[in-house]
């Protein structure tokens, strides 16, 4: 099959290239290049290359052609930045998904919407997330996430567009932009630098491997059935322990933990019920503690050649931003 992946050049949406190569599919990547989106993530993978945006409808037009399906990893991501300054995440995140579903109702192509367990909001301790529970976004992030994917689900029931969505744990692994917590805390103990852990550091996250939930990815795309949701779910653990962990792990001074002031709008936990897409036969191949983040870990201390370079310029004004005055207090 011909597959068009947005993002592909970014953390989640290279592996998921990676992954549909190895099984013989011709692959096209759309990928605007901004920050996070890192060309070196695509380096020995046969694939073609489109460089635009989402929401340009030229550019999708040359990227789609000749695809049988559109699986969508193109978006803004980060929830702090999303803060500072959300119109980028709606231009992408609703526009861009609005103008990819224009593409698909034009050329009949199977769409995946990437989503994320962020839509839900907060959730109870003991409660897991089931896909057609409401929508309730706390982050302009999560909004906009939530904004795409309702108007996937419009587009299945209006135009008749064979759309499915994924919604997916925190996501770690190789590859990843050094803002996100894993491998923030991983390069920042590697260098010696603070670990700013947001107020009492408490907050629960499901964590799931890049490998595995593009195996849910995948999975959906071949066998998930039009207008439906699929979580993508992973294992529960507050940020505080993968704090001590990545120290461990890393041989860093404890010390250089800092609660710093908490994030506005900051949700407590995050879980999901993912047995529908186990029903459809997914099961996760890498346990988190065991050997997910120590050979994370491991990753980042053997290619300090892809995060160094990145961990200066703008990287350094945005985390300087972010963090500066926080670290101070």
């Amino acid at each position: 099959m011909r597959v068009l992946v947005t993002g592909g050049a970014g953390f989640i949406g290279s592996h998921f290239v990676r992954r549909l190569v190895a099984g013989g599919d011709s692959v096209v990547v759309l990928d605007k290049l901004t920050y996070a989106g890192n060309p070196a993530n695509l380096e020995g993978i046969e694939h073609e290359f489109v460089h635009g945006d989402i929401a340009d409808p030229v550019a999708v037009a040359t990227a789609t052609a000749g695809c049988a399906a559109i699986v969508n990893f193109a978006a803004e991501t980060h929830v702090d930045r999303s803060i500072l300054g959300p119109m980028e995440f709606v231009h992408t995140d609703v526009l861009g998904t609005m103008c990819l579903l224009e593409a698909a109702r034009e050329t009949d192509a199977r769409f995946v919407q990437v989503s994320t367990d962020e839509v839900y909001g907060d959730l109870e301790a003991g409660g897991r997330a089931q896909e057609g529970d409401p929508l309730r976004p706390s982050s302009p992030y999560s909004a906009a996430k939530a904004g795409g994917d309702l108007q996937v689900l419009a587009y299945v029931r209006t135009y008749g567009v064979h759309a499915s969505i994924t919604r997916g744990a925190n996501t770690y692994g190789p590859n990843q932009y050094p803002e996100k917590l894993v491998p923030l805390f991983t390069t920042n103990a590697m260098e010696g630098e603070p670990l700013p852990v947001y107020g009492d550091g408490k907050q629960v996250r499901e964590w799931l491997h890049a490998e595995d939930h593009c195996a849910g990815i995948e999975l959906v795309l071949r066998e998930g059935a039009p207008g439906e949701v699929y979580n993508v779910g992973g294992e529960d653990h507050e940020n505080i322990e993968i704090t001590h962990r990545i120290l461990e792990l890393t041989g860093a001074d404890p010390s250089l933990v800092r609660h710093v002031e908490d994030r506005a709008g900051h949700d407590r936990r995050y879980a999901l019920d993912d047995s529908k897409l186990r029903a459809l036969g997914w099961q996760p191949q890498h346990s988190f503690g065991e050997g997910g983040l120590p050979a994370t870990v491991d990753w980042y201390r053997d290619n300090r050649s892809w995060w160094e370079p990145i961990k200066s310029g703008a990287y350094r004004a945005y985390y300087d931003e972010q963090y500066a005055n926080r670290l101070k207090a």
